[in-house]
């Protein structure tokens, strides 16, 4: 029987992980948080009164087993000057999909099986009036995901306006995982969102599985300036009750200058680098090493290398 490994997190990063682990031999739940109010997903949020469908769409693609042209049509976004404009056809059909069953687990269930995904994916809940919240350091309060990302803050509080129902999916998957994983992405719009729910909380602290963080490798303007493998930890820990992060993956690879500058120049992001003696004393296990990789001209992590890690410590364990 393979092991149960439980990935949560949201976006882009989190689809590239799993693009890489679901050709191992584990059986993966993928949890996502469903709080964006950006661009498609806002829209159709606002339409339709659901959950955020963007960043499930774009792990069910990458966990998803068919050719390449199909992927490509999931994510492609319409120009044009109609209503259509900005829409990512997948976003559509899952939209679609929710009318017509009234469950957004269901409709997962659904376009998982039409694009043969062997794996489980889950929103963190179905409520569709989810609005994340961030109280940040100056003492303003700022409400939506996509304006805690614009706003470029560093948050003293993420929380949710109104506390969300968890699936009970989510919890059962939790109880029996064999490991957690937080997923390389924003730490406040993509992790913190499923972690800081009440019931999550509670089912973490009962676990036995092992808490895994992929770190970032460079850091989020405004959110997390200067901060090292080890503040990325802490900040985890923080919102985290009795049961903390066991493990952190890291890469060790020194960005190429002309790249690093571009980063720092167009995007204000820097290199996270590891802070050895600090992890340390927080007593966290580090596996370092070179996952980088680039695509599209932009820095990512090597898919196959990382996952090749989380195998590797999930036997071990």
């Amino acid at each position: 029987m393979y092991k149960k490994v439980v990935v949560m997190g949201g976006g882009t990063g989190m689809s590239y992980l799993l693009r890489g682990l679901k050709d191992f031999p584990v059986d993966i739940t993928a949890v996502i948080t469903v709080s964006d109010n950006g661009r498609s997903t806002g829209k159709l949020r606002k339409e339709f009164h659901t959950p955020a469908v963007g960043d499930i769409r774009k792990v069910i693609t990458n966990l998803s087993q068919i050719d390449e042209p199909i992927k490509e049509m999931m994510s492609y976004r319409f120009k044009t000057s109609s209503d259509l404009d900005g829409h990512a056809v997948g976003n559509l059909i899952l939209t679609a999909m929710l009318n017509i069953t009234g469950s957004l687990t269901e409709s997962i269930k659904q376009l998982s099986k039409l694009l043969d995904v062997r794996h489980k994916v889950l929103p963190i809940s179905e409520d569709s009036d989810l609005t994340l919240m961030g109280l940040d350091k100056d003492g303003n309060i700022i409400e939506g995901e996509e304006q805690i990302t614009e706003a470029h803050h560093q948050f003293e509080k993420i929380f949710y306006k109104k506390e969300p129902k968890v699936l009970n999916e989510v919890l059962t998957s939790i109880k029996e995982a064999d490991l957690i994983i937080f997923s390389m992405g924003s730490l406040y719009t993509s992790i913190l969102p499923n972690i800081i729910c009440k019931e999550v909380e509670d089912a973490l602290n009962k676990t036995k599985a092992p808490i895994m963080y992929t770190c970032n490798i460079v850091t989020q303007p405004g959110e997390t300036d200067n901060f090292t493998v080890g503040d990325h930890v802490k900040l985890l820990n923080r919102y985290l009750d009795k049961k903390k992060v066991n493990v952190v993956i890291a890469n060790n690879a020194k960005i190429d200058e002309e790249m690093a500058k571009k980063y720092e120049s167009e995007e204000q992001k820097d290199p996270v680098l590891i802070d050895y003696s600090e992890l340390e004393k927080i007593g966290v296990e580090l596996i370092e090493h070179d996952l980088l990789t680039i695509d599209d001209n932009t820095l990512k992590h090597d898919s196959l290398k990382l996952s090749s890690l989380i195998f590797s410590y999930l036997m071990r364990k």
